[in-house]
């Protein structure tokens, strides 16, 4: 704690491509260590056997209801939406 209250941790909302080039899109509060984990088999049961992956794409939230939300957004989106969006 500093003098202006609790440091808050970044939440990210992020996109990874697996090796059979399926897109998964997640949450985090620690970016780097979210990708060891899908690389490791501990990230989730969709990339445990898709690995490796690799990010394609992340957007930075200060709350983890706004990545939550943004997440929400974007697993709504067509792949061709994703990949757009993955672009620009």
């Amino acid at each position: 704690m500093n003098d202006e209250g609790p440091i808050k941790m970044p939440w990210f909302v992020y996109i990874i491509e697996c090796k059979d080039k399926k897109l998964y899109t997640g949450i985090t509060n620690d970016l780097t260590r979210r990708i060891k984990d899908h690389n490791s088999g501990y990230g989730c049961r969709f990339t445990k056997y898709r690995k490796p992956v690799r990010l394609l794409h992340s957007e930075k939230f200060q709350t983890k209801s706004g990545a939550l939300k943004r997440e929400f957004e974007i697993k709504q989106l067509r792949r061709e939406e994703k990949l757009e969006l993955i672009e620009h």
